[in-house]
């Protein structure tokens, strides 16, 4: 009869580490690939691998078999690139290379829980019937979208109201919208050649957990049902007021009084090696919520000096004889500036221009060459 007792404590903390488990795993870090260590976290979640607790409604994703992350769009959905959990900002691509035709025809219930921004724009979309326009002679400001294009038409953005006027000279207007198309670049003027394969940026206000980003913290829900959404700190407890509540009630006050009784008795009969031993494996302090991970891009600077410089003036003739703009600022070479080359493709930029561009990304402007990097990372 002796052994009773023993068996039943034993079976509780077992009870109690099992719920401990449970609770950690219910939230626990997920990612779509498994190589890539860019986990989803709240407000996002993946309905198929986590509970509807984990997320905010309207935030589920998905994983095809490539291992990439999805936003459920009609008719298809949307790749995901990248999330930015403190800008609360999402870039997304068409798997059918042609989000234009997506931005198009999508509605504004369709974005909810969604919005273009903070850096949406105008876009007009024209149609140029005829023969296909050769993109080298679109006047600045206007890129083709070739995957809209025919063989005796082809469909063109403007990016401002000079480049439509002077496109409406020679073709009809389809469509004016408002997006926040993103390209790598754009923030220095240099427009894509084709828009067809360009990324869309989404932005969401509801739930806004960026204080609580700030303050070191992470989001979730509050309890076991409701929207109401909590930040918790760190040095708070490691377990949400939702698997506390869970604990507290699982167990109850009669099993809370049944294990201080069965504490006693087994204190007088075992010895306290096995009573450490049971009492430490009860010990859990589950991380729900991991730190968000910081990448960086581009070049250092020891690689970005390692390229050759050319002083304009010394042999008084540029490098080649049709490079005498810059292809960032569109500026031309005046006598005595400094220009930079990338030795993998040999093209030329402004000093200052091209050493801005390569702290930000590790590839040639011109061509899309990622030259040899010691901290180049692949961000979307």
């Amino acid at each position: 009869m002796r052994t009773f007792p023993l068996l039943f404590s034993l079976l509780f903390i077992f009870f109690i580490q099992h719920h401990l488990q449970a609770v950690a795993e219910l939230c626990s870090t997920f990612s779509c690939n498994q190589h890539r260590r860019d986990p989803i976290l709240f407000p996002f979640w993946v309905p198929d691998n986590q509970t509807s607790r984990c997320g905010y409604p309207g935030f589920g994703l998905s994983c095809n078999s490539a291992g990439q992350t999805l936003l459920p769009f009609k008719p298809d959905h949307l790749i995901v690139q990248g999330i930015s959990y403190p800008d609360q900002l999402i870039w997304v691509s068409d798997p059918n290379h042609c989000i234009p035709k997506r931005v198009l025809e999508f509605s504004y219930s369709e974005l909810m829980p969604f919005g273009y921004g903070p850096y949406d724009s105008a876009y007009t979309f024209l149609n140029c019937s005829g023969p296909k326009v050769d993109p080298d002679q679109l006047p600045g400001g206007v890129s083709v979208i070739s995957c809209m294009s025919g063989g005796n038409y082809t469909v063109v953005v403007a990016f401002d109201d000079v480049s439509e006027a002077k496109m409406r000279r020679k073709c009809e207007v389809v469509k004016k919208v408002n997006a926040a198309f993103w390209w790598r670049g754009m923030e220095y003027g240099v427009f894509p050649m084709d828009m067809s394969d360009v990324f869309v940026q989404l932005s969401w206000d509801v739930p806004s957990c960026v204080n609580c980003m700030l303050r070191g913290g992470s989001c979730g829900l509050v309890g076991d049902s409701g929207l109401e959404v909590g930040c918790y700190l760190p040095a708070s407890s490691g377990l949400p007021k939702s698997a506390k509540y869970g604990l507290m009630l699982g167990a109850g006050i009669p099993g809370f009084l049944c294990i201080i009784g069965l504490t006693f008795y087994i204190s007088s009969r075992v010895s306290a090696r096995n009573q450490n031993r049971h009492y430490s494996n009860t010990e859990s302090s589950p991380s729900i919520f991991p730190q968000p991970i910081i990448i960086t891009l581009g070049l250092d600077a020891p690689t970005i000096e390692s390229y050759p410089k050319t002083i304009l003036g010394e042999s008084k003739r540029l490098p080649k004889p049709s490079d005498n703009t810059c292809p960032i600022c569109l500026s031309e070479y005046e006598p005595k500036e400094t220009l930079r080359s990338i030795p993998d493709c040999n093209h030329y930029f402004h000093a200052e221009c091209i050493d801005e561009w390569l702290r930000m990304n590790a590839t040639c402007p011109l061509c899309r060459n990622s030259p040899q990097a010691s901290s180049a990372l692949a961000g979307s």
